[in-house]
């Protein structure tokens, strides 16, 4: 047995892929995607289910990449079961319960944590199964077009598969701060800290983005007190300013502490804690911080070490993004990319559009994304989840727009349930009406932009919106009068 199909070998479905890499001699796979995250893995059962002969190749040892291992989703199990914890503890009084002596077994939390991890990975393999992709485990190298070289997770060249089409799709690393060395025990990046082994006593976060306050949300619900250091002014860069201000006020509210236009000069772990040397960028005063762990949450970066794209001609732009076409093609015929290593937001439901979108073309369908319909969310309580452009952007783009906002505070739904921090905004075209971005900040707010985002895709008008009846009472009634706000009154505000 060969060293690559050995590779394959670890996976339940061994027998066919073996037959098929009998021999390395002629082309043996329409398109081997090189990653298997939320763009790879999907791109792999598409190209399955069109009928091509296809192979996914990932170094992790699990599929899902960093979204599904050491991202997305375990973040979020730790992101509710926190906040059933905060809700036990803390949050109940409205409602007239009360909880003696809540207590928090994070043994236990992160065992959920893990399962729900574990369980989503075997499901995708399953998925590939179905629709006879082969996974092969291990690192890829492309050597040139049509030839993918394969290192086993021990580290051995396994052998090299040859294939028609090449798709890079190996996501995104933590970005480093270099005067703050990471170790992932005192002085972590995201992975680490969501496998801390107790609940800190003090805890710092550079970076005010998605995964700095989706982390610090889930240590201050358990009891750590939590300070932000960001460089900026502002929270989560690229975010509705208006809706970044309301939303830095709510976390505050709820005891996260910020340090805003301040510099991160230097940090070293001191015995079993940490000192950070910070300065304000406005007026060059330094101090120095204690705490028990730092996240170092700046963003993220393309991954693309040791692909071979020099050797294999791949032009690539700036930060390290791949360069490719309208159509995710790279300048090498037979090389695509798609995902956390080309341009644009690095979101994992947008990996996943790309991967569909990318297989489409290679069959010869017309595979698109709409990059103005993709939603972010940030997964705090309340979330904050937005679609489309900003107010800032239309106002510095000359675009004459209107505003319609409705606070949840006069939502009977949000009342109800105590749940009134927040709001919905929608930017819209002064003469049409035509919707041109809707930002949330609420409980639910993930699952309420998919109304923006279904109506950006359609090209509705907030009227469309307004007209069409929203079942009361709910949250997205709330959706519906910020609608109304846009193109007339709204009824309830």
């Amino acid at each position: 047995m060969g060293a690559l199909a050995r590779c394959i070998a670890r996976t339940p479905f061994a027998r066919s892929a073996l037959r098929r890499l009998s021999s390395f001699g002629g082309t043996e796979y329409d398109v081997v995607i090189v990653g298997g995250g939320p763009g790879g893995y999907p791109a792999a059962i598409k190209a399955g289910q069109l009928g091509l002969k296809v192979a996914c190749v990932e170094m992790r040892g699990a599929l899902g990449g960093t979204c599904l291992n050491v991202g997305c989703i375990p973040s979020k199990a730790l992101l509710h079961s926190s906040h059933l914890y905060e809700e036990a503890a803390h949050g109940f009084g409205p409602h007239g319960i009360k909880a003696d002596n809540v207590r928090i077994e994070l043994d236990k939390l992160m065992e959920h944590k893990q399962k729900t991890v574990t369980g989503l990975t075997s499901g995708i393999e399953g998925l590939l199964k179905k629709y006879k992709c082969d996974y092969i485990k291990g690192k890829g190298k492309i050597l040139k077009a049509g030839e993918v070289q394969v290192t086993d997770l021990d580290g051995n060249v396994a052998g090299v598969i040859k294939t028609k089409n090449i798709v890079i799709a190996t996501g995104s690393v933590p970005t480093p701060l270099p005067p703050v060395p990471v170790d992932e025990e005192v002085i972590v990046s995201s992975t680490g800290c969501l496998s801390l082994k107790k609940v800190p006593k003090k805890m710092i976060v550079i970076g005010a983005g998605v995964i700095g306050l989706e982390m610090g949300s889930v240590w201050r619900r358990l009891g750590a007190d939590v300070t932000v250091v960001e460089f900026l002014e502002r929270v989560t860069p690229g975010i509705d300013e208006e809706i970044a201000k309301t939303f830095q006020r709510t976390l505050s509210k709820q005891g996260m502490k910020f340090k805003m236009g301040t510099k991160v000069v230097k940090g070293e772990r001191v015995g079993d804690g940490a000192k950070l040397t910070v300065e304000s960028v406005k007026k060059g005063e330094q101090e120095v911080l204690d705490a028990d762990i730092v996240l170092v949450a700046i963003g993220r970066s393309p991954f693309t070490a040791g692909l071979g794209l020099d050797d294999a001609g791949v032009k690539m732009g700036p930060r390290g993004i791949v360069d490719v076409d309208d159509h995710f093609a790279t300048n090498v015929p037979g090389i695509w990319a798609i995902g956390d290593v080309i341009r644009g937001t690095m979101l994992a439901h947008k990996a996943e559009e790309e991967g569909i979108a990318v297989i489409e073309n290679i069959v010869g369908k017309k595979g698109h994304v709409n990059y103005d319909a993709i939603p972010n969310v940030i997964y705090t309580f309340p979330e904050l989840a937005c679609v489309g452009k900003t107010e800032d952007e239309v106002k510095a783009a000359g675009i004459k727009y209107k505003i319609g906002k409705f606070p949840l505070m006069a939502n009977s739904r949000a009342r109800a349930n105590a749940l009134t921090d927040g709001l919905v905004k929608f930017v819209t075209e002064a003469d049409t009406g035509k919707i041109l971005g809707v930002h949330i900040i609420a409980h639910n707010a993930g699952e309420m932009i998919a109304e923006g985002v279904l109506g950006l895709e359609y090209g509705a008008t907030a009227e469309d919106i307004a007209r069409t009846c929203h079942a009361h009472p709910t949250m997205s009634e709330a959706f519906k009068e910020a609608a109304m706000a846009a193109y007339d009154k709204p009824i309830h505000f």
